[in-house]
């Protein structure tokens, strides 16, 4: 069957390409970097060349296509997130439309069920919304939890003051994710013979607290006494604004630490939980973790 792929060789898309390809699948990644071609090539894939915002360039992607992953790319400096997300969720859905594609798998993420308070994942919900009004397709939005890479963003934290800190803590709960989970997930669905209608599959690999996070962390650090440090609203937004972040984007940051904060962003999943967390726990992501935290301070 040939899938599509976007997202290019990122987190998610290399191990679940290799995945895919495995199993005997005609694969095409979609890059924006002619760079990625020949990488593309030897994982045993076909490379696309074009921007994800080219509806036309995405149809013809497409066209022919058993099933396609969809996912919106990072994009930090995008002046307005939301609206960033609405425009490539347009795309997508414009594109699967024209092709006619019967399959697809949409990377969301935990908390997409809300319309309010959830500070970037707005983006998520919006475009759940904008691909089940798609009619024939077989769709499923791929939920996970907070990518275990993004604890990286506390490197300056832990070098400079021996802390992890945010507005939630504590107890709070957190439900992990590595993407190697989130990839077979999602290869599972791509490749279901019997997927139908509209479904929602959270993903995860881990639930912790933060409290238990930097405990973990801190004994692959080799600092035992790294603790997590919950700061109140007005001190995140500050050090945000300190940092040159917009205070519009800082405010979105305050909002997603509250949702995890109040348990909001983790209603639904608690709901609807996955029969099976995935295979790489806390323990197992923390030599990761402490590899490039390594690197990061040569």
């Amino acid at each position: 069957m040939k899938i599509v792929i976007t997202g290019s060789l990122g987190h998610v898309g290399q191990p679940l390409a290799e995945n895919l390809v495995g199993q005997g699948h005609a694969v095409t990644v979609i890059s924006r970097s002619a760079d990625r071609r020949a990488t593309i090539a030897a994982l045993g894939a076909t490379a696309a060349i074009g921007s994800v915002q080219d509806a036309d360039f995405l149809a013809a992607t497409f066209a022919g296509a058993g099933a396609v992953f969809v996912m919106i790319p990072p994009n930090f400096g995008a002046p307005d997130p939301r609206a960033y997300y609405q425009q490539l969720g347009g795309s997508y859905a414009q594109a699967i439309g024209q092709a006619g594609v019967p399959r697809v798998v949409h990377l969301s993420s935990w908390g997409a069920d809300l319309s309010t308070g959830t500070g970037f994942i707005l983006g998520s919900h919006d475009v759940e919304g904008l691909l089940n009004a798609l009619p024939n397709v077989a769709l499923t939005h791929l939920r996970p939890g907070y990518f275990y890479y993004n604890l990286n963003n506390y490197f300056g934290l832990i070098r400079h003051q021996d802390i992890m800190g945010a507005n939630y803590g504590g107890q709070d709960k957190l439900v992990l994710v590595h993407p190697t989970d989130i990839a077979a997930a999602a290869a599972a669905e791509l490749t279901a013979p019997d997927a139908a209608g509209r479904s929602v599959r959270y993903v995860a690999s881990d639930e912790r607290t933060p409290d238990e996070v930097a405990r973990v962390l801190g004994a692959a650090l080799a600092k035992p006494a790294l603790k997590w440090v919950t700061f109140p609203d007005e001190q995140v937004l500050q050090t945000l604004e300190q940092r040159g972040v917009p205070p519009h984007i800082a405010a979105l940051s305050v909002d997603l630490g509250n949702s995890i904060h109040s348990g909001a962003l983790g209603a639904d999943y608690e709901r609807h939980r996955p029969t099976q967390l995935g295979k790489i726990k806390l323990e197992d992501f923390a030599p990761e973790f402490a590899a490039a935290y390594e690197r990061a301070q040569e």
